[in-house]
């Protein structure tokens, strides 16, 4: 599956149709990878205010090395799957104290690094070295799919090795890095997951999917995402000055993110242990569902106003005006900045 005229094609369109990215104006693998790992699971209008924020705080490597991690989580907070923020820290660090700051120039080399994957390791190679690399996102894969019609699922086995194989093969022979910001841009512009304009597209004349009206059946994939159900209990301790947060240390979900005291019971009769309400007053009860990717969380906020928050060796007791310093998920960062200074200051 080799079409010569692919690559030209979405090249032009391309530079007539671009977005102006800060990350798509330079060559410095390091903004580069900074881009892709944001970029992941995250649609370009929501990751560039990311970006540049972690930019302006750390504008190379060696800054975002000496960062402390939770500084790091709280600049990441909102945008979910916090392992990404986590790698990006701990390969800041492993690439400042073992590769004395430089990144690797080469594919091979790239990915060798925690949290960087073929894709990344391919747009980070093309896009700052111009190594004769494919990238496969999304995008990508829809592209292909629908102009070649291949109906290999693009989650198995057999179905990556042959996208792998028709994206190298249709490589340009220059301009690796155009091609592959061409072709993902594309997919994200013009080739969208929903009612694309198909009658406007530059490749309709040859694309299978257009020809046979297949497009809202490729790409295919094999998988069907279950969601996990799981009930959390927020415990809300405070008084007007103090509440208490725990942090979280396991390998779950939010990893190294603060939270209230929580309580996992899909009891639905639960109520808090009276020892650690004792001196509470329940002021709210508040419900709210939460959907992960892979998880769908039903959460429960018992909220208590406490004249005096005694020590807790396992509860952080902070001063309430401080809680903006501590990263969270978006569902506490929510509750804090809908209820909590309302019912207390």
């Amino acid at each position: 599956m080799i079409d010569e005229n692919f690559s030209l094609v979405l090249i032009k369109w391309y530079n007539l149709n671009k977005r102006n990215l800060p990350w798509r104006n330079t060559i410095d693998p390091y903004k580069i990878w900074i881009s892709e790992i944001i970029l992941q699971q995250t649609r370009v209008e929501q990751g560039l205010p990311y970006y540049n924020k972690f930019i302006l705080n750390f504008p190379n490597i060696i800054k975002l090395s000496q960062a402390k991690e939770d500084k790091v989580l709280k600049l990441w907070q909102g945008l979910g799957y916090y392992s990404r923020a986590r790698n990006l820290h701990f390969t800041s660090k492993y690439i400042t104290e073992k590769l004395n700051g430089e990144f690797p120039k080469n594919y091979d080399g790239l990915i060798k690094l925690k949290g960087v994957g073929k894709y990344t390791a391919s747009a980070i190679s093309s896009f700052a070295y111009n190594e004769k690399k494919a990238v496969l996102d999304g995008n990508v894969f829809r592209v292909l799919s629908r102009y070649f019609g291949v109906f290999d699922p693009i989650d198995s086995t057999l179905g990556l090795k042959l996208f792998e194989e028709i994206s190298f093969k249709n490589l340009p022979i220059k301009n690796i890095a155009t091609y592959n910001q061409s072709i993902m841009e594309f997919g994200a512009l013009q080739c969208k997951p929903a009612s694309p304009n198909c009658e406007l597209c530059p490749l309709n004349f040859n694309c299978w999917a257009f020809l046979n009206n297949k497009i809202s059946s490729l790409p295919v994939k094999n998988k069907k995402i279950i969601k996990k159900e799981r009930f959390f209990n927020f415990i809300v301790l405070a008084n007007e000055k103090f509440v208490f947060i725990e942090k979280r240390i396991k390998n779950d979900i939010w990893k190294n993110l603060y939270q209230f005291p929580l309580f996992e019971d899909s009891d639905l009769n639960f109520k808090p242990a009276k020892d650690l309400v004792k001196n509470g007053v329940l002021l709210k009860k508040t419900k709210i569902k939460h959907i992960l990717t892979h998880q769908r969380l039903n959460v429960v906020f018992w909220h208590y106003n406490v004249n005096k928050l005694e020590k807790n060796k396992k509860y952080k007791t902070i001063e309430i005006k401080k809680i903006d310093q501590y990263p969270v998920p978006k569902i506490v960062e929510n509750y804090i900045a809908e209820n909590l200074r309302i019912d207390l200051i």
